[in-house]
C-alpha cells in the first residue's frame, strides 16, 4: 500500500481491523513497528549503582562494542525498582559526554598551565602529601599531657555521589589517620 493510498489512513486502518477504540495495532505505522530499543543492540548489560547522590538507586548498564550505549533503572534493586529520578536517567551523558576528562591534570603551585600526569605520579604525590600533611601536624597530648592522637592539618569533605559503603571506607581511613575534620555534603 502507497503512503497517499486512501486504504492506509490510520482511521481507515482502524475500521477495517475492528480496532474501533484506536488503540491496537491498526493506528501504529510500519516505521513505528519496525523501530527497536537501544538495549537489544547491546552485547552485554552490568549491574550498577546510580553515581549522583546517596540513594543508591540500581542500573542497568547496556554496552555494545565496549561502548556505554544505555543506562536505565533496574527493577531488580531494592531500592530504586527500576526507577531513576532525572539525573540518573541522564546518566549515560556522564559517561559518553566529549568534553569529560578521561586523564590527571596537575597545576604546579603558582603555575599557570595544566600539565597531563600518569595515574600513578599523581596517586604518589597525594600519598607523599597526605603523610607529610599528617606527620608536620601530628598532636600526640594536648598542654596537660592527656592523649590526643589526632592531626589538625587533615580534613576531608566528602560527596553525595559516594554510596554508603564508600563514605564507610573513607571514614575509617582518615579516622586511622588521626584526622577529627571528618565531613559529608549529605550531611551538611
Amino acid at each position: 500500500m502507497s503512503r497517499s493510498s486512501f486504504l492506509g489512513w490510520p482511521v481507515i486502518r482502524q475500521f477495517r481491523s475492528g480496532d474501533v477504540t484506536g488503540r491496537g495495532r491498526s493506528v501504529t505505522s510500519e516505521r513505528t513497528r519496525a523501530i527497536t530499543s537501544r538495549t537489544e543492540e547491546a552485547d552485554t548489560v552490568a549491574q550498577s549503582v546510580c553515581p549522583y547522590c546517596a540513594v543508591g538507586c540500581g542500573q542497568l548498564v547496556y554496552a555494545k562494542d565496549n561502548r556505554v550505549i544505555q543506562i536505565e533503572g533496574d527493577p531488580d534493586s531494592p531500592v530504586s525498582r527500576g526507577r531513576l529520578c532525572p539525573k540518573g536517567a541522564a546518566s549515560e551523558q556522564l559517561v559518553n559526554q566529549s568534553g569529560r576528562l578521561t586523564r590527571v591534570l596537575y597545576r604546579a603551585p603558582k603555575g599557570t598551565e595544566w600539565q597531563s600526569l600518569d595515574l600513578e605520579t599523581a596517586m604518589d604525590m597525594i600519598a607523599e602529601r597526605f603523610l607529610e600533611s599528617r606527620r608536620r601536624h601530628w598532636e600526640d597530648r594536648d598542654a596537660d599531657g592527656r592523649p590526643l592522637r589526632r592531626t589538625m592539618g587533615i580534613a576531608s569533605l566528602g560527596g553525595a555521589t559516594l554510596d554508603n559503603e564508600e563514605n564507610y571506607l573513607i571514614k575509617k581511613l582518615f579516622t586511622a589517620a588521626g584526622a577529627i575534620q571528618i565531613e559529608n555534603q549529605a550531611r551538611i
